[in-house]
């Protein structure tokens, strides 16, 4: 667990620091971390200058009224989805005036949700590129899942920002 929590640490500060170099800001949206993405990103010096903020919709009646997840979309797919995942982070990114935003959405268990397996995770990263999302194939305990989705998350938008400036990725190759 130390090891994933430290690669998110390292995805934290090289996301931070690559956003200060472009002067862009980042919002994050989340479910299934419940904080932890938003408190992971806070712990890094100097990220006053590119978070904006974030909101925790752990529930799916959230998702819609607080972020903007077409109802209509959670009630054919469920919350754990990676077309909610695309559209929590637009909808993050557009709620709070932000360049990027990331969101979370998947289920920590310790029972699958609605078919879907304990581990499964969605992270998306919405930006002026456009949005992407990542699916995420975790295991271990809760808190390894929430640690692990944090780690991806970071990792998928640190790879963006790289792709952007034109350098190689964080952590190796895409």
């Amino acid at each position: 667990m130390e090891d994933a929590a430290r690669a998110a640490d390292t995805s934290a500060a090289a996301v931070v620091h690559a956003l200060a170099d472009q002067r862009a800001t980042l919002a994050v949206v989340e479910s299934l971390t419940g904080g932890l993405l938003a408190a992971t990103i806070v712990d890094i010096a100097g990220v006053s200058s590119v978070f904006r903020g974030g909101l925790v919709a752990y529930s799916t009646e959230l998702k819609a009224s607080l972020v903007g997840v077409p109802e209509e979309l959670l009630a054919s797919r469920g919350p754990v989805d990676p077309d909610v995942a695309v559209a929590l982070a637009e909808g993050g990114r557009a709620r709070c005036g932000a360049d990027w935003c990331l969101s979370t959405t998947g289920v920590a268990g310790p029972e699958p949700q609605d078919g879907k397996p304990v581990g499964l995770v969605y992270v998306a990263a919405a930006g002026p590129p456009g949005t992407v999302v990542r699916r995420l194939d975790l295991s271990g305990n809760r808190l390894r899942i929430r640690i692990g989705a944090v780690a991806g998350a970071l990792r998928l938008l640190a790879d963006r920002l790289h792709a952007e400036a034109g350098e190689s990725p964080v952590g190796g190759a895409r």
